[in-house]
């Protein structure tokens, strides 16, 4: 589990064998093997204004091919590179070594890693390392807890884990458990939880910096350990990938791990609504109508559209509590993935500057996302002929349907609603990003809180 391949800073010359160049070029990763002094050494080209993407995708291709060809070390020798683009560089390497392996009994061909680049450089390469290592180092943390199979990754299990991390990060927390809930009126998450064995978890971090710039913002992570889909059952073939339903509250848990580590100055709260959705003579039914702590109401046409339930409750949380922004992440819909495919979120929000702002942060991420409208015209398709509202609309605009809901919860805030359903697993190796849980959303909540810092 976790990260397989250390990448430190020397100021050595003397070089190992194989060495890696970096050198000026217009094509950013194409390889080629030559001759250096009667050793190998591996040449890579660079575009001479790379993109995030690019530099990300570079330092994973040296890793990869130095694997391929398992080297267990190697020396790297840079390019006239800034320290934030050496920052891209290292994390691309860093990431490109990534696997869950916890759960192998024996090394196959395809997951041999490269263990350590020694990197030749000075202070602004040290300095693009620590960097690149928190944020490398929190990203695995939500890969890993999004790969651990479901029976092993209870509401329970992910509260004790969030407990160790929030001591180890300088976090506050708080833990709900299901007394505790009721007494909270979250009812939301309670209906999601009623046909499950696993009882739900409700977890509140807190980040306070040492010296605060006044904003307060909060973060609501869905969490369902494993969706079934309820009585609304899901078929075998959609039930497969159901244990990365937790990726939104995984990428809240692993983004405020590494705002002390780089001195973020806003207070960041971070909701985290834990529970599994699952089929039992107790299980909430369609036509069964929820009261959320707002005590607004909702009816349940389709079980399977539980994320927006459970996010009622942490939204109307993060409200009460005064933050000035508030941005919820969530696996929510099927629908934004047949309109933005499998690498691209969706991005919702009541605020424009919000929504730019998190464009601008996914964009720096390399994490992309595209704003999808909310017309008031489509909340018409949630009223419900006996509660406030209900949690299906119709077939179409699913993903915008979903977030009109989630939006009520949220009225007179700065409020953002980030889908990443398609883009929080690959099917396959890409670049960085790993087979199985990506991560995605990590990185765009640690940029945008460090634009918030500008």
């Amino acid at each position: 589990m976790g990260l397989k391949t250390s990448v430190t800073i020397t100021g050595e010359t003397g070089l190992q064998t194989p060495v890696v160049r970096i050198q000026p070029g217009e094509h950013s990763t194409k390889m080629r093997a030559v001759l250096h002094d009667g050793d190998i050494a591996y040449e890579f080209g660079i575009a001479p204004d790379p993109t995030v993407e690019q530099l990300r995708s570079l330092g994973a291709a040296i890793v990869d091919e130095l694997s391929r060809a398992r080297f267990a070390s190697a020396a790297l020798l840079l390019a006239d590179l800034g320290e934030q683009q050496l920052e891209e560089l290292f994390l691309g390497m860093l990431l490109a070594g990534y696997r869950f392996d916890a759960y192998r009994t024996k090394e196959d061909a395809d997951s041999y890693v490269c263990e350590r680049v020694q990197v030749v450089g000075g202070a602004a390469g040290e300095a693009a390392l620590a960097r690149a290592s928190v944020l490398a180092e929190a990203v695995a943390l939500a890969r890993d807890l999004i790969n651990e199979p479901p029976s092993r990754l209870t509401p329970v299990d992910f509260a004790r884990i969030a407990g160790k991390v929030a001591e180890q990060s300088g976090l506050e927390i708080r833990i709900w458990d299901e007394q505790a809930c009721e007494r909270e009126h979250l009812g939301g998450l309670l209906g999601v939880a009623r046909g499950s064995a696993e009882p739900p978890r409700a977890i509140k971090l807190t980040y306070r910096p040492e010296q605060t710039s006044g904003r307060t913002v909060g973060l609501v992570g869905k969490g369902i350990t494993f969706d079934s889909g309820g009585l609304s059952l899901k078929s075998g073939e959609g039930m497969m990938a159901m244990k990365t339903d937790m990726g939104g509250a995984a990428a809240v848990l692993a983004a405020m791990s590494t705002l002390r580590a780089l001195g973020v100055t806003h207070e960041v709260n971070g909701y985290l609504m834990m529970t599994e959705n699952m089929p039992s003579g107790s299980a909430q039914k369609p036509g069964d109508v929820l009261v959320t702590r707002s005590g607004r109401t909702i009816e349940v046409l389709n079980t399977d559209a539980e994320g927006r339930l459970v996010l009622a409750d942490g939204l109307t949380l993060a409200l009460e509590d005064g933050n000035q922004e508030i941005v919820d992440i969530a696996t929510l819909t099927g629908a934004c993935v047949v309109a933005l495919g499998d690498e691209v979120a969706g991005l919702m929000g009541s605020d424009e500057g919000l929504i730019h702002a998190l464009h601008a942060a996914g964009a720096r991420a390399a994490e992309p996302n595209w704003q999808l409208p909310l017309p008031k015209s489509y909340e018409k398709l949630i009223a419900s002929e006996v509660a406030d509202m209900k949690n299906i609309g119709k077939r179409g605009a699913g993903a915008i349907t979903a977030a009109l809901l989630l939006q009520r919860f949220v009225p007179d805030v700065r409020w953002a609603h980030l889908d990443i359903a398609g883009p929080s697993r690959a099917e396959g190796d890409r670049g960085w990003v790993r087979a199985g849980a990506t991560g995605f959303g990590v990185l765009t909540f640690v940029r945008w809180l460090q634009d918030l810092d500008g």
